[in-house]
This record gives C-alpha cells, structure tokens and sequence, in this order.
C-alpha cells in the first residue's frame, strides 16, 4: 500500500489470517519443488488487495537460501497453495497468491552494521542517559493518614 491510501482495517485482518494460515501450510505441506523441499520460511507480511481478490506475501527464507530463488518457487506452488489456503481461509473469495522476498531483513542488517562501524559508533553516547525522575521515584510514598 505504498501508493494511494493505507490499507483498511479488514485489509490488515484478512492479511493476518492469510499470513498465519500460509504459516501453517508451508511448516506443514511436503512440496516436489526441490528449492522449497527442508526449508524454514518465515512469511512477514501479506498485503490483501482493495477488493480482497490479490494478495502479495512477503517471505524469507531462513538457512542461507536465495530469497527471490524461494519466492520464485513459491510463486510457481501458488495455485496448489491458493487452494490449499481456501479451505483454511473462511473468504468469500480466496486470494491470487503472489510471493515476493521480502528486503526488510537485508535493510535491517545493514542499519546495523552501520550503526556498529567505528565512524558512527563515535558520534553515539557511550552510556545512556540517567533515567528521568519521573520513571523512578526516589522514595516510595509511606504516607500515614492514621487509619
């Protein structure tokens, strides 16, 4: 949803169930395709379409693996999935799969090795800063009103 409007919230609901069924399929089924036979894929994100009708998930695969090697084969198992994914899914209509690896996880580790490089650990605190009063009172309240 990156252009146009953000997604609605039965968007986000229905991409959830789809995501957690898709989860359980791909632990669960035994696929011929030998780039998706004893792999762990992990499924961060499943887009829904506006009319519910596509949905694109975003996957990685875990265990050093190609990431569009993986979604390519996953796209190629779509329509098994499709209908494996229908009897899981109470929809009206069941999704047009597409897969695609997500780059979120190469982003995230890049941040982090730039965050550790010398040149910029320099510029960041070496301690974090005292916490505020407000999160730590200095003396618990022990107030007595004689009762």
């Amino acid at each position: 949803m990156a252009t146009g409007n953000p997604p609605t919230q039965r968007q986000l609901r229905v991409g959830e169930e789809i995501r957690h069924a898709l989860v359980r399929l791909l632990a669960e089924e035994n696929f011929r395709d030998p780039v998706l036979q004893d792999i762990s894929i992990t499924v961060s994100e499943v887009r829904p379409g506006r009319d519910l009708k596509t949905a694109k998930a975003f996957v990685y695969p875990l265990g050093g693996r190609s990431a569009d090697e993986v979604a390519a084969a996953l796209n190629r198992a779509s329509p098994f999935l499709r209908g494996r994914l229908g009897r899981a899914v109470h929809l009206k209509f069941t999704p047009q799969l597409s897969f695609h690896a997500d780059r979120s996880y190469d982003t995230a580790s890049a941040i982090d090795a730039l965050l550790t490089d010398d040149r910029v650990a320099k510029d960041l605190p070496d301690k974090p800063d005292k916490p505020d009063k407000l999160d730590k009172p200095d003396k618990p309240d022990t107030a007595d009103d004689g009762a």
